[in-house]
């Protein structure tokens, strides 16, 4: 068993932004296409953390013109180069699905709080 804790050790990254769900953030992907790498950004509101150590993960929900998408992010994958909080949300709630079935500016916001 300290074998894998060890091999998970050396996986994970040193510095990961502190967020939480109901956050409205940054995430700068790197795009690898043909020989090229370059740094995507996918900006949306955290509707869902889950696992822990090298299998955290979280996803992220944005509207892009008029359509809902959503994305799942290893927390500790090399391919986020960073991630960055714009927004801190209010919320009770561990996860945020029900943000699916809201429309327009309602499906977008979550009650801020001061840091």
């Amino acid at each position: 068993m300290d074998i894998i804790n060890k091999i998970e050790k050396e996986q994970m990254k040193d510095e990961v932004a502190d967020f939480n769900v109901g956050d409205t953030v940054k995430v700068h992907t790197r795009v690898v296409e043909g020989g090229k790498e370059r740094i995507q950004i996918f900006a949306g509101i955290v509707i869902a953390k889950r696992g822990s150590g090298v299998n955290e993960a979280f996803t992220v929900r944005k509207i892009s013109y008029g359509e809902g998408v959503e994305r799942v992010f290893p927390v500790h994958t090399p391919r986020i180069a960073k991630i960055e909080v714009t927004n801190r949300g209010k919320v009770r709630r561990a996860k945020l699905h029900y943000l699916r079935d809201r429309v327009g500016k309602k499906a977008t916001s979550v009650k801020s709080r001061e840091s």
